[in-house]
């Protein structure tokens, strides 16, 4: 083996220095790729620490939301409940109310024609009175069907008209929860 020339090793020289410099700059060029990568990388794990705590935040303030939501909706149902009882009550308290309006507007349509038969069956009993001690017979002979007591007309029934026609006057004297309304026969 020859030994190279001195052209050769300047030129092999050369190469060397200029390969030496191409892996130096590559070398300080990964470096710099290094640093940016690192750099980037803590900036992704900062950031995706952040959004982490964000979306937690997130969370408890929706789950604190929908655990309030949940309440109210709770308690709305529960007045909505306390409402329909409510309702249903006074649904039925109106029924019987106008169940007894309705019976009273039937006996104030039938009290003229109470007052009236009892008008008349007072002016029977008082000129049934008179007749029989103007004319000095002594007492009307009366019919033993209407005095055997099952008569609704017998005379002792007619005192107590006031039982079936109250005025007005008697009707300021009673309290209106004491009547208890039925019918009669």
């Amino acid at each position: 083996m020859s030994s190279p020339s001195p052209v050769q090793i300047r030129e092999a020289n050369a190469h060397l220095s200029a390969l030496h410099r191409r892996v130096v700059e590559l070398e300080r060029r990964l470096e710099a790729a290094e640093n940016t990568v690192r750099e980037q990388a803590e900036s992704l794990i900062r950031k995706d620490e952040q959004l982490r705590a964000t979306t937690q935040e997130i969370t408890e303030a929706k789950d604190k939301e929908i655990s309030y939501l949940h309440e109210k909706l709770c308690k709305s149902e529960e007045t909505i409940q306390r409402f329909q009882t409510t309702v249903k009550q006074k649904d039925a308290l109106i029924g019987q109310l106008q169940h007894r309006c309705q019976i009273l507007d039937n006996i104030c349509r039938s009290r003229p024609l109470l007052d009236s038969m009892l008008s008349h069956m007072a002016e029977a009993e008082r000129l049934g009175s008179l007749v029989g001690v103007g004319a000095g017979m002594g007492p009307p002979a009366a019919n033993a069907s209407l005095m055997d007591g099952e008569s609704n007309c017998s005379p002792t029934r007619i005192c107590n008209h006031k039982d079936f026609s109250l005025s007005e006057d008697d009707m300021d004297d009673q309290e209106l929860d004491e009547i208890v309304f039925g019918t009669t026969v």
